[in-house]
């Protein structure tokens, strides 16, 4: 929605003012401008993205249409379940949480909070990293030098299409150009035609600029812009995982552990101590 709002903010300015300045709106449409530089835009993304960033591209275009980040009900669920988890295996020690780990979507535990489930990335974190910590076989520093691996890992391939669509918005405002060219090369060839018909061409040539440039930093730009921000903002879920995890093989301390986990969600959707704490005090 908010996307939506943005759009019609550009485009009703640029539009309401060429309008109010005594444009002509038809003069704007131009079809053999977008082909040009639509398809020329498009054409070099795919020609330099391999067919992995293409998936990723279609999967953060999909992002960028519903706008989703992290709420502040779905981080309490995520401290809840982290919260259950670290009680069941302080009372009956880190082995009982053997089945909630291997079958997540059928532990009572992990049913209790959908929208952590829904999130099949953050659901694999939470579990494999827990099915290391059952192992044993690492300390508390490795176990935190493997998810901050793990993390970066992520986020550098889920930066890879704001990456990519970036370069597509740089490249815009020279492929308008292209077309602007092109239509002036027409035109040349109708330099014998009346006044108001070379006019009409020069005028259609121009449009090529002011596509390539509208394109760019009124469009393509935004999505990617937006794209990195979402980013940025999913990745905080797995900083509070790594959080609670490590404080509490360090110190098997389920409110402590919690408590370290919160300050970890960004202001803007972290839940208050009170909050918290009223929600906990229904976990046993």
């Amino acid at each position: 929605m908010t996307a939506i709002i943005g759009y019609i903010v550009v485009l009703g300015s640029i539009l309401g003012g060429y309008l109010i300045a005594g444009g002509n709106i038809h003069m704007l449409i131009q079809p053999s401008e977008f082909i040009i530089i639509g398809g020329a835009a498009t054409g070099a993304l795919i020609v330099g993205s391999p067919t992995a960033l293409l998936k990723l591209i279609v999967g953060g275009l999909k992002s960028f249409l519903s706008g989703k980040t992290p709420s502040k009900k779905e981080y309490e669920d995520l401290l809840m379940l982290l919260y259950e988890l670290f009680i069941k295996a302080r009372k009956n020690g880190l082995l009982s949480l053997e089945n909630d780990v291997e079958n997540a979507k059928e532990s009572p535990i992990f049913n209790n909070y959908p929208s952590v489930l829904k999130n099949h990335h953050l659901l694999h974190f939470i579990s494999d990293n827990l099915k290391v910590i059952l192992t044993g076989v690492m300390q508390p520093h490795e176990l935190e030098n493997l998810m901050d691996v793990d993390i970066e890992t992520a986020h550098k391939e889920e930066h890879l299409p704001a990456h990519a669509l970036q370069k597509m918005a740089d490249g815009l405002p020279a492929f308008g150009i292209v077309a602007a060219v092109m239509g002036v090369v027409i035109t040349m060839g109708m330099i014998s035609e009346p006044p108001e018909v070379l006019g009409h061409h020069i005028g259609a040539a121009l449009v090529g600029t002011f596509l390539g440039v509208l394109l760019a930093y009124g469009i393509v730009g935004p999505i990617a812009s937006s794209l990195e921000n979402i980013v940025i903002f999913n990745s905080f879920v797995f900083k509070v995982v790594k959080e609670a995890l490590v404080f509490f093989v360090n110190t098997p301390d389920p409110k402590a552990a919690i408590e370290l986990a919160r300050r970890a969600i960004p202001p803007s959707a972290r839940p208050s101590f009170e909050e918290l704490e009223e929600k906990l005090k229904n976990i046993k």
